[in-house]
């Protein structure tokens, strides 16, 4: 089941898409049917568009301060930011652009929301090293988060098993979180979490969408842009996913 909700996304990611289209006008010899595909892999790729699809993942939540946010029993960090490096004598580890998530968890934990860290233990089957929380509980200690106050989930493949971890924690119905992921994810977890009988505060953050001026590179195809795109068809698929489920 891990495997089909991570393989389901590519087989109907544009790139995905756009080749079966090709491949479709090749077979029948369709110059028409291949430069359908041509252009939904152009329109895809181009910048306007994938911004506003990123636009429309994020739209239902803004940037917070820290010290407006209500106090919690519990402050949870979701994994997804930490990339497996292979160095000369060791395992390294690196951040990626959702450093975010575990920066504003220590801050909020820094400014008394909350009595406890809980960071999870995100692992995929073919992932390398050790789980993701485990570094970021020493990075937390690192920060001034005492050891004490921080607590690991089980080993966890997706945001449905996160919950069902935190809620074993938390050891109670009537506990409530402050919920820390990308703004991007916010909807589907808050869902999830919801769905665990958890009582969640959201805190949105790594935003992708910045405000900026529209200029003619906005026009200009470009792979970052087809990544852009894809990502919401992915992200798309998980909230029909659990929309169903729950």
């Amino acid at each position: 089941m891990i495997y089909l909700h991570k393989i389901l996304p590519l087989l109907v990611s544009p790139l995905s898409i756009v080749l079966i289209i090709i491949l479709i006008g090749t077979f029948f010899k369709s110059k028409k049917i291949s430069l359908l595909g041509l252009l939904i892999l152009i329109f895809c790729s181009v910048p306007i568009i994938s911004n506003k699809l990123i636009f429309y993942l994020e739209k239902d939540y803004s940037l917070q301060s820290v010290k407006d946010v209500t106090k919690a029993d519990a402050i949870v960090v979701l994994s997804g930011m930490i990339s497996t490096i292979n160095s000369k004598e060791k395992l390294s580890y690196e951040f990626n652009d959702s450093i975010d998530r575990i920066l504003s968890g220590i801050d909020l934990f820094k400014e008394d929301k909350a009595s406890f860290l809980i960071l999870t233990n995100g692992k995929m089957p073919w992932s390398v090293g050790i789980p993701e929380g485990e570094y970021l509980k020493d990075f937390s200690i690192k920060y001034g988060i005492p050891e004490d106050r921080i607590l690991l989930t089980d080993n966890v493949q997706n945001t449905d098993q996160e919950a069902i971890s935190v809620k074993k924690l938390l050891k109670t119905n009537e506990a409530n979180i402050i919920l820390v992921t990308s703004a991007f994810h916010m909807p589907r977890a808050k869902k999830v979490f919801e769905a665990a009988n958890i009582k969640v505060i959201p805190f949105a953050v790594d935003f992708k969408t910045p405000i900026k001026k529209i200029t003619i590179i906005d026009f200009i195809p470009s792979a970052n842009s087809l990544k852009d795109t894809s990502h919401f068809f992915r992200e798309m698929i998980g909230r029909l996913y659990y929309n169903l489920k729950y």
